[in-house]
């Protein structure tokens, strides 16, 4: 690395240790803790409608559900069709809790992070157990293995009379140092504890990729073969990935059930599952960065679609619904263009805005 850690132009790394610094210089660390400051304060400045941050919330625990995906498909090299299942498991640990021991009970409202973190739990046990057929399984194959997962999740939640029969299962509200959260600073609080778990989601991942385990999903994705040659296990690596995954993904549905304050099948269908690839895809495969910016602009999309909607239903006649065709038209065209014209994503275009800051005023 450069003598000048502040404005360094360029990489000169002398060590593995400094290539794999969390941040190349003290600038990004800088901008870095001035942005998670804002974000952590910009509520308590502008009054927000609980709509706008509603909306923030489902960004955020969508970024934790990419981030899992991110590992086991973008890292790993492993296609999976049925993370909403694995969202869905983290909900109905909760849901299941509910069931048992009643939507009031301690273990839901005061134990809350306790339950947050066994929700993951159960999610890694669930990925673990789906990710065992990667073991043999490849590309299309894996992927009917992780779609029939999700087509068995929804079969069990839709005729289980345990679980409501896919019906809402109530959750009470949570509890915290100052009584219980009210509704009116509901989204407020989960705002502030969602943007926690993101920040500390995103430093694990990052450390753990610079660690063995975090190179070796890298190598097995690259290939397998050679990474079994150089002393590592495909196989084990392949179902800590969809473990990892899981975890993640049950953490992003115990948030989405307190937040709803309830679990039910429609938040974690097929339809689910395929807007997760496609964040996945739009923000960037087998990137950080990737599963925060793919989350913010797919959601940005649905929003700007409705009210596109609402603008054209004035002057078009309402035969034409054309709110229900122009959202998966929108859809599916994002998604194809990106895959055309950047397959690398968002997480690209940021790669580039940071060398260009880097290397100005020089071209190259």
């Amino acid at each position: 690395m450069s003598v000048n850690r502040w404005l360094a132009t360029g990489n000169f790394y002398e060590s593995y240790k400094q290539e794999q610094r969390i941040f190349s210089t003290h600038c990004e660390r800088a901008v870095f803790i001035v942005f998670i400051v804002a974000l952590f304060l910009w509520p308590l400045l502008i009054k927000t409608s609980n709509t706008a941050l509603l909306v923030l919330d489902e960004i955020m625990i969508a970024i934790i559900a990419i981030i899992g995906l991110n590992l086991v498909t973008g890292f790993a090299g492993l296609i999976s069709i049925g993370h909403a299942a694995f969202v869905g498991i983290g909900a109905y640990t909760l849901a299941a809790t509910s069931r048992v021991l009643g939507d009031q009970h301690v273990l839901l409202t005061h134990a809350w992070p306790l339950m947050i973190f066994l929700s993951g739990t159960a999610g890694a046990v669930f990925g673990a157990f789906v990710g065992l057929p990667a073991i043999r399984l490849k590309h299309l194959y894996l992927a009917i293995a992780t779609l029939s997962f999700q087509m068995i999740f929804q079969w069990t939640i839709n005729f289980m009379s345990f679980f409501n029969q896919g019906q809402t299962i109530p959750i009470a509200r949570v509890y915290c140092f100052t009584g219980m959260v009210s509704r009116k600073d509901h989204y407020l609080f989960w705002y502030y504890t969602i943007l926690i778990i993101v920040v500390v989601c995103g430093f694990c991942v990052r450390n753990l990729l610079r660690t063995r385990y975090g190179r070796c999903l890298v190598a097995v994705r690259d290939n397998d073969r050679a990474a079994d040659a150089m002393g590592m296990h495909p196989g084990l690596t392949k179902v800590y990935a969809f473990s990892l995954s899981g975890f993640f993904a049950g953490i992003a549905g115990a948030l989405h059930a307190y937040l709803y304050r309830g679990a039910g099948l429609d938040s974690f269908t097929l339809h689910h599952s395929i807007t997760y690839l496609a964040m996945a895809i739009v923000g960037g495969l087998g990137t950080l960065a990737g599963s925060f910016f793919g989350p913010t602009a797919i959601k940005a999309l649905d929003l700007q679609v409705e009210q596109l909607s609402e603008w054209t239903s004035v002057f078009l006649p309402a035969a034409m619904n054309l709110a229900t065709a122009l959202k998966p038209l929108a859809f599916g065209l994002v998604i194809v263009l990106f895959l055309i014209f950047e397959p690398r994503g968002i997480a690209n275009w940021w790669r580039i805005i940071k060398s260009y800051i880097k290397l100005w005023p020089f071209k190259y």
